[in-house]
Order: C-alpha cells, then structure tokens, then sequence
C-alpha cells in the first residue's frame, strides 16, 4: 500500500484548495464566453460566405461565357472577311461567286446573331458582377460583426483568463513542492472523480459528504497514519484530521 508522511498527506487539502479554484474559474470563462450573439454571427458569416462564393462563381461563368462569344464572334468576322476579298477581287468562277456570296450572307445573319448574344452576355456579366459585389460587402459586413463580438467576449474575458493563469500558476508550483508519488496518486484520484483529496471529519468525508460506515471508518482509523486511504465513495484520498481521531472524540 502507498504511505507518505501525515504532514505531506495533508498538504493536498491545499492542493484541492487550488484545484477547486481552477475549476471555477475555467466554469466561469465557458459561462463568460457563451455570448448569445455568438452562434447568430457566425452563422450568419457562415450564409455571406456561402453566398459570395455562389455569386464569385455565378460572375466567373459569366465572363467564361462572354469570352468564348467573343471568340466565336471573332472567328465568324474573319471568316466573313476572308470570303468578303475573294468576292471583292473576283477571284473565282461565276458558280464560286455565287457561293461566296450566299456564304457571306449567311455569316452576316450569324454574325449578327452572335453579337446580340453577346451584348445580352455582357449584361449577364454586368449584373453578376454587381451581385458578387454585393455579396462581398455582406460578407465583409458579417465578418465585422462576428469580430465584433469575439472582440467584446475577448474583453469580457480578460480578467477571468488572467485569474485562471495565475490560478494555474499556482497549482502547479504548490503541487512541485509536494511528494511527487502523492501527487501522482492524487492526480488519479482527481482524474477518476473531479475529487483528488478531501478531509475525514468526525467520520464523515467531505469528498463525498456522507458518513463512512462503521466498518469502513474502524478499518481507516486502525490504519497507520502514514498509509494513504480512501473514501470508499468519492475515491479521494482521505486526509485525516488531526483533531479527529474517532467517534468517541470531543
């Protein structure tokens, strides 16, 4: 069995002390930073995001679209310029005149179809454009407000978070100062339970806040005081007071 001397033994009442005080400070900064406006930002930054990424994608296929009018466009004109000199320089049969011909009138109707489609695409693009700007101001906007509160839970937070870290502080150059095997044990105990020691008193444990039953606490009190023991409930190391040594005492 594990034995440290009674004196190490009760320094980890002050080590729970300290536990205890970590505790309530990390409890209230989980408290302080659930700001009610929390999840309402980030889900609507969330929305404006996905609506500036539709709308940049929305304005991108636009001016894909626009470009390859453009070329086709381009590739209608020089073809109908190709044709349009051969028929200005007469190069060719009657019969091959002819066929120029009717083959630049053809490409003036397509050209001119193409433009159209083009001019409602340039539209397209303009109005897509003008959406993605809009979306990317919303989201900016939202991104601004998401700031705004993570910057007033920051605020809130500070002297909370400074507690904590000095708290933290605190434990952990008590604990350096305490048997390392106890603490070990401890650490256990705390891990298992949230309880790592707590004081027997008048046969009742304050890790569990319950009295022991006569059996357990003849068995803890007939044991040296060096032996570690625990609360046969909570788990805690059992630290036992001084002042207390029985039922029988006053």
């Amino acid at each position: 069995m594990a034995t440290a001397a009674p004196e190490e033994q009760h320094r980890l009442l002050e080590l729970a002390k300290l536990d205890s005080a970590v505790v309530s400070l990390r409890r209230q900064l989980r408290e302080a930073q659930q700001d009610p406006e929390s999840a309402r930002v980030e889900a609507a930054e969330a929305q404006a995001r996905a609506n500036a990424e539709e709308a940049r994608a929305a304005r991108d296929a636009a001016a894909a679209d626009l470009r390859a009018s453009e070329a086709a466009v381009a590739k209608v004109v020089a073809h109908r310029g190709r044709d349009q000199h051969k028929l200005d320089t007469g190069a060719g049969t009657a019969s091959d005149m002819m066929a120029l011909s009717h083959e630049v009138e053809t490409l003036t109707k397509r050209q001119a179809e193409l433009e159209d489609e083009e001019l409602a695409l340039m539209e397209r693009v303009e109005a897509a454009e003008a959406q993605a700007a809009t979306a990317e101001r919303a989201l900016e906007a939202a991104e601004a407000a998401r700031a705004a509160v993570e910057s007033r839970i920051e605020s809130a937070t500070a002297d909370v978070r400074e507690q904590l870290a000095a708290a933290e502080a605190d434990r952990a150059g008590f604990a350096a100062t305490v048997d390392t095997s106890l603490v070990t044990l401890y650490d256990k105990a705390y891990a298992r339970r949230g309880i790592g020691a707590a004081r027997l008193f008048h046969g009742v444990s304050e890790g569990s806040g319950m009295q022991l039953s006569p059996g357990d606490l003849a068995e803890i009190l007939a044991a040296p005081a060096e032996r570690v023991v625990y609360c046969p409930d909570s788990g805690a190391i059992l630290v036992r007071d001084p002042e207390w040594t029985g039922p029988a005492a006053k």
